[in-house]
């Protein structure tokens, strides 16, 4: 079972992945490229050592790029594999997805070979899942594919060892190091073409002579280009129009050469990108955003610009450069679920579920005791007659803040019965019964059923109600805008949706489930609403009196 720990440390390797692509898709050069894509995956997927091996014109593989160890950098960086021995080692071990492991088991075979490499040490491994100092973890990386999705060609391999954790990778892992390779392959293959690109642009300057074959060659670069190019006017009154694109780009989005002609990027952008766009500078400008496909469909690219001159004190013209993220875009929008909802229920998980509640609440306390308190606290008012703050600094100095005045308190009905309030409520769902149905018929059926009330109560709420499951057992609803009574007739039916019997495998099991209703306010932290609902939930639970139920 995950521990409640294990979402964060999702969201924060997430949140590092994130920063080390995008390092990667702005370095200056090929060389900055390859050392960039090294140092991510030891700074952002928790490697100590990672290389990077660079497939060469004459199909061998070059050590270009190294991070987490000085001595073994200098030792093999610039060495050379030869391609059958590499074609080896991938066709070897474990295949996890476009991964390939070889344990040690079988490595040792590899010990002698001519492919540069280094050697660690360390203690055997105590359990299964434990990384050993002679395991091998390698991950290709493919040219991108054409429009049916396949691989391209083989670029290089990110070779890496010795997780920080000391385990093999698990499958969240695993993806995040297969999702980087997909995407330093893009960034190596970029890096190659916007160099092939600067070198034509400097011919097309130096080389006024050759001018003839200097359009040439920044034609095929532009026509042949795996990526989506356009050449638009600058200034103007037609500043922005698209006068040429690609095969690339008219397949990617699905239009004719000849009907792009007619647009400009800001007629096809996603209204909701717009500003993106208009923000993007002409030159070395880079932004992510959606643009329109024919079908009426949108795609996420990475939209970069440049400026071309068409001689020396010719016109200049917007070269832009567009790569389709759609399918990193999707990997992202995968990984940030899964860190943030149970992998069980697809329910949020703990973290989420405080994410969203302390949206709601600020720490200004909105009911009169509490302002109270923080008067006596301070020695001084914490807020005037206009509900500005007032922060107290060393010294003396006042400051006065204004840091609410665009924030909706969340306040709670006063006193045990219905005053018109309506409030945030805070429903605390605890299984009665559960643990027997565990016992008697295995962790199967207990997930089944967990599924199944989880559905019941997503069922039994209105559209931006939230369900959470809080571990185990547990679960929490957050209704907005109810009432006492409101809250009340919500628990009573979603007790009635639960307690109706659950079919699993044949069998009709029946489960209760006790309630708790806080509320939420302004001046309170998300664990400390859910503690109140919790001990609520408890003071019902010992209130009722005892029943006996069989589980199924």
């Amino acid at each position: 079972m995950e521990t409640e720990s294990e979402p964060y440390v999702r969201l924060a390797t997430l949140r590092q992945l994130h920063q080390v692509m995008a390092d990667m898709n702005t370095a200056r050069s090929l060389a900055d490229t390859l050392q960039t894509v090294a140092e991510g995956v030891v700074n952002g997927l928790g490697y100590e050592l990672a290389c990077v091996n660079l497939v060469r014109p004459d199909g061998d593989l070059v050590v270009a790029a190294f991070a987490g160890n000085a001595a073994a950098e200098a030792l093999i960086t610039g060495r050379v594999g030869p391609r059958p021995s590499w074609d080896r080692r991938l066709g070897m071990g474990e295949r996890w997805g476009d991964l390939i492991f070889i344990p040690h088991t079988e490595g040792w075979v590899l010990d002698d070979d001519d492919v540069p490499q280094w050697y660690t040490e360390g203690p055997a491994p105590r359990f299964e899942d434990e990384w050993h100092p002679a395991d091998r973890l390698f991950a290709p990386m493919y040219t991108p594919g054409g429009p049916s999705g396949s691989r391209g060609e083989l670029i290089g391999v990110l070779s890496v060892d010795r997780p920080r954790n000391g385990r093999k990778p698990g499958a969240w892992g695993r993806e995040a190091l297969q999702m980087y390779a997909f995407q330093a392959a893009i960034a190596i293959s970029n890096a190659r073409l916007r160099a092939n690109m600067q070198r034509a642009l400097v011919r097309l300057e130096r080389e006024q002579q050759a001018l003839r074959a200097s359009e040439e060659s920044f034609r095929q670069a532009f026509e042949y280009a795996p990526s989506g190019m356009a050449i638009a006017e600058m200034g103007g009154d037609q500043h922005g129009r698209i006068l040429r694109t690609n095969d690339a780009l008219c397949r990617l989005l699905g239009r004719p050469a000849s009907a792009m002609r007619r647009y400009s990027f800001s007629d096809l952008v996603h209204p909701e990108d717009i500003g993106t766009l208009l923000r993007t500078s002409a030159e070395g400008g880079r932004a992510e955003l959606r643009l329109g496909r024919r079908d009426g469909t949108y795609v996420w690219v990475s939209l970069r610009n440049s400026v071309v001159a068409d001689a020396a004190d010719g016109p200049r013209f917007l070269l832009t450069h567009v790569e389709d993220i759609e399918e990193r875009k999707r990997r992202e929008l995968q990984l940030a679920h899964r860190a943030s909802h149970d992998s069980l229920t697809g329910l949020p998980n703990s973290a989420e579920l405080r994410s969203r509640l302390s949206s709601r609440l600020c720490q200004r306390p909105t009911h009169p005791g509490a302002l109270e308190s923080l008067d006596a606290a301070y020695g001084h008012p914490a807020f005037d007659a206009n509900g500005h703050g007032f922060d107290f600094r060393p010294g003396g100095a006042v400051e006065v803040f204004d840091g609410f005045d665009h924030h909706v308190h969340t306040v709670a009905p006063a006193g045990e019965h219905d005053d018109g309030t309506k409030g945030l409520a805070v429903l605390f769902c605890d299984l009665d019964g559960f643990k027997s149905i565990n016992d008697r018929f295995g962790h199967n059926a207990g997930d089944a059923v967990l599924i199944e009330v989880a559905r019941r109560l997503s069922r039994g709420v209105r559209d931006g109600d939230t369900v959470a499951r809080l571990g185990g057992d547990e679960f929490v609803v957050l209704a907005d805008g109810l009432g006492r009574a409101d809250a009340q007739d919500l628990a009573v039916r979603l007790r009635n949706e639960i307690i109706q019997p659950i079919r699993v495998d044949g069998r009709a099991m029946r489960v209760g489930a006790s309630f708790g209703i806080g509320w939420a306010h302004c001046g309170m932290t998300a664990d400390e609403v859910l503690k109140s609902a919790d001990e609520r939930m408890y003071v019902e639970k010992r209130s009722r009196p005892k029943q006996h139920r069989r589980a199924g």
